[in-house]
């Protein structure tokens, strides 16, 4: 399992801020949505199956209509008038005395502040998926339906009760384009919008908790938590003071996890809820030399082993077990190095790390090397995370497997789950294009519901039948033939990988074939904005890792829409159907006309890594239609297997969050 490492020196004590602000208690770490066992577990379980139907679009889209009619009032106001119909609203709201019907002339008075911030009304879809996330459910919009723009209602509203709101999105560059986007809405309904990135200083960060709404990542959010219960450990008699008489503390930089918004749920909640963040320090008591030569000695008796004569590995668990022969070259090794190599178990563990790290880990897959240091590659969006790291010395093991100098061991001061964190929230929304396959999750962890609202206009998205080949390269040559016939007919082209050394390849082939395209990866992510933007042009070839530039619209040219729409071909297999619908739907958003495709093979590492190679061998000796039968199967078995797999994971940290709670409630009170 992979951690988010920050450095307890990345959080610098802020000056003092003479601004009088009202500060309470941070929560305890017990979750407000405490895990359920035995009936309680039967009980709610029972509830989400309830509840899911009757999670239905309907109800707020009547709603919505009646919201539109009342914007269409408030748009009659001059600006003083309309200024005072906000002012009497949000103090309704902050005095707690608002009503149901309250919530829809709240948003009315958004979507008119947006016409005349923006020049953008709200449609009424997007006015019902607001709703849906005041109401504390989950909205699944399609892409392109202007989530942004829905998110405003709800966090107006949360912002009004004058606790804060935090909208918590995929990366700072979305975290900083919204927040300032979204700014002029919120002036005109006396609001104060601001973001936090991971350039934030102290100062920043507290003045931009202090605004009623903030936009950030959940892993500046999280950080900041961690540090601020750092402070107050650290310090008995601040902590008596913020707890005793709420007075203003300068050194603290969070008000609080009152209300959270969201976005791209099904990648916060889920994909990355596992990772724990993690604030640490260096070992006080470990010098340079005492870690860096095990993990080199380690590496070098690995590169002497050989797989299956001395040792198996289980792909699917990630999990190394040495063999008869492999366990005599252990415990001659043992002999000869000594120091931390004469206890046997320490011998195995530094052994087995530096196998796995030779076997399941490697570069332009899992990792990239950037100024000398491992960078951890997320399998979820194929971004760069240069704040995470592996535990339990693989990363080290990594790193002595590359040549590279060796990270110190560093010693925890404190840890959160992501999962946990969300569930920490008293008013939890979302919303994302993608929920209906993961629903059951998203009630049991935290008790969301999931409304699929539906596309303001009929979508045109032509899904072709995918084609799946038995070897690597007849497949990335099928790519280049499908890209280059789309090209030709004037389309944009979108190829979706979910790997670097995968995007690599295809790039060969396009250069190879002659086929003008651009390339967005981990490698160059600092320009995915830019890229993602100009790949609706006519006849453009964009090759893009995973959900890379997810939050950013593809504008098709007039050209590209009258030529068919974008084209996007899916050209690596991903754990889940999910993100293969997260792809396609970057075409034909908002009622453009577009098309996807998947085009893939046998040879791919996770059927190599979940499905056994004798059903692949079996599958590629068949003929025809029954290739393709066999083919399709092996995938959704593979793909079976992977959500059994995250789910066990989530269910796992689940579990640890609870051990922790009901074992150490000494240390989760103080931290």
């Amino acid at each position: 399992m992979t951690q988010l490492s920050l450095p307890h020196s990345a959080a610098p004590a802020p000056p003092r801020h003479d601004a009088p602000l009202r500060w309470r208690a941070l929560p305890a770490l017990h979750s407000r949505r405490p895990p359920l066992r035995g009936l309680d577990a039967l009980a709610h379980h029972i509830s989400g199956l309830i509840r899911r139907p009757l999670a239905r679009p309907a109800p707020f889209l009547a709603r919505a209509s009646i919201v539109q009619r009342r914007a269409a009032d408030f748009a009659a106001l001059d600006a003083p008038r309309f200024a005072q119909q906000v002012a009497t609203l949000r103090a309704r709201f902050r005095l707690a005395r608002d009503n149901p019907d309250d919530t829809l002339t709240a948003c009315a008075l958004v979507a008119e502040a947006a016409r005349r911030a923006l020049d953008q009304s709200p449609t009424r879809e997007q006015i019902a998926g607001a709703l849906a996330i005041a109401s504390g459910c989950l909205a699944e919009m399609a892409t392109g339906e202007g989530k942004t723009l829905a998110a405003t209602m709800p966090a107006a509203i949360a912002g009004w009760r004058g606790r804060g709101c935090h909208v918590l999105t995929a990366n700072d560059y979305l975290a900083d384009r919204d927040a300032r986007w979204m700014s002029p809405v919120y002036q005109l309904l006396h609001l104060t919008a601001a973001p936090i990135t991971a350039q934030s200083d102290a100062l920043h960060r507290r003045s931009a908790y202090a605004a009623d709404i903030t936009y950030l990542t959940s892993k500046e959010a999280a950080a900041d938590f961690l540090r601020d219960r750092l402070e107050l450990r650290s310090t008995p008699s601040l902590a008596a003071g913020l707890l005793a008489r709420h007075r203003p503390v300068d050194r603290l930089v969070m008000r609080g996890l009152e209300a959270a918004i969201v976005d791209e749920a099904d990648a916060l909640l889920l994909d990355d809820a596992v990772t724990p963040l993690i604030i640490s320090a260096p070992a006080p008591s470990a010098a340079p030399a005492d870690h860096h030569t095990p993990y080199t000695q380690a590496a070098e008796l690995a590169r002497t082993l050989e797989l299956y004569r001395d040792f198996t590995i289980d792909r699917q668990h990630n999990e190394i077990t040495l063999t008869a022969s492999g366990r005599r070259a252990l415990r001659a090794a043992q002999l000869a190095l000594g120091g931390l190599w004469t206890g046997p178990r320490r011998a195995e563990e530094l052994l087995a790390q530096a196998l796995l790290a030779r076997e399941a880990f490697h570069n332009g897959r899992q990792y990239i090397i950037r100024e000398g240091r491992v960078v951890i590659i997320d399998d979820a969006t194929g971004r760069a995370a240069p704040d995470r790291s592996w535990r339990d010395g693989l990363h080290q093991a990594i790193e002595a497997k590359e040549h590279l100098a060796l990270r110190p061991p560093l010693e925890t001061l404190a840890r959160i789950s992501f999962q946990r964190f969300f569930r920490l929230y008293r008013s939890l929304g979302a919303m994302t294009g993608t929920a209906r396959d993961d629903r059951a999750a998203f009630w049991f962890f935290y008790s969301l519901p999931v409304v699929r609202i539906p596309t303001h206009r009929p979508s045109r998205r032509t899904t072709l039948p995918a084609r799946v080949h038995a070897r690597a390269a007849d497949a990335l040559a099928d790519v280049a033939a499908e890209a280059r016939r789309a090209a030709s007919a004037g389309r944009p082209v979108l190829i979706g990988v979910r790997t670097i050394a995968q995007s690599q390849a295809l790039s060969r082939v396009l250069t190879a074939s002659a086929l003008p395209h651009s390339l967005l990866s981990a490698l160059n992510h600092e320009e995915e904005a830019a890229v993602i933007a100009r790949a609706g042009q006519a006849a453009r070839i964009t090759i893009a890792t995973n959900m890379a530039g997810r939050g950013t619209d593809i504008a098709l040219t007039p050209d590209a829409a009258r030529a068919g729409g974008l084209h996007v071909i899916i050209a690596e297999l991903n754990e889940s159907t999910r993100l293969d619908r997260q792809l396609a739907g970057r075409a034909a958003r908002q009622g453009d006309p577009g098309s996807a495709i998947s085009i893939l093979n046998l040879q791919d590492q996770l059927l190599a890594d979940l499905a056994a190679p004798v059903a692949r061998t079996l599958a590629r000796s068949l003929p025809g239609p029954a290739f393709r039968l066999a083919a399709l199967a092996l995938i959704a078995l593979a793909r079976a297997r992977a959500a059994a797999r995250a789910a066990q994971r989530r269910r796992a940290v689940l579990r640890a969050d609870e051990w922790l709670d009901q074992s150490l409630p000494f240390t989760s009170s103080r931290l």
